[in-house]
């Protein structure tokens, strides 16, 4: 297995490519971990270049989101036909969120908070705020 990293939207986002298998499990999940411990707990995995996955890797995958949780973040999959066919072979579809693109996986991101910064609810955050044609803060 092949794979590069990048920081986006408050978030990691993988890309892999190969095989997600016993023989690639055992340090795709260090590497990942590493990350998980040192960035943003938000994951998403893009296994749209995975060949081939089997019970190994997709343990792998759930081993990731439970860390991923259990620091308070969003974990998601962007999957090919293959890997949401085994995904749903074992139910796991909903507990590893499948998703069919990056830019999907991204706006679940900003739909549940994790993507965008929280917006400034302070009482005096109003007064900096331009206002409305209905005279009320936007």
């Amino acid at each position: 297995m092949r794979g590069s990293h990048e920081a986006l939207e408050n978030c990691q986002v993988f890309y892999l490519t190969g095989l997600l298998d016993a023989f690639s499990e055992p340090v795709f999940v260090k590497v990942v971990t590493k990350y998980l411990e040192e960035g943003s707990p938000n994951l998403i995995l893009d296994l749209t270049g995975i060949d081939f996955i089997d019970s190994s890797g997709v343990g792998a995958l759930v081993q990731l989101a439970k860390l991923a949780q259990s620091r308070g973040g969003i974990f998601q999959v962007v999957s090919n036909p293959r890997i949401t066919q085994t995904v749903k072979l074992v139910r796991l579809e909903k507990f590893l969120s499948l998703r069919n693109s990056l830019q999907e996986a991204l706006d679940h991101l900003a739909a549940e908070g994790g993507g965008r910064p929280e917006p400034d609810t302070r009482p005096d955050a109003a007064e900096a705020r331009p206002e409305g044609p209905d005279g009320q803060a936007s």
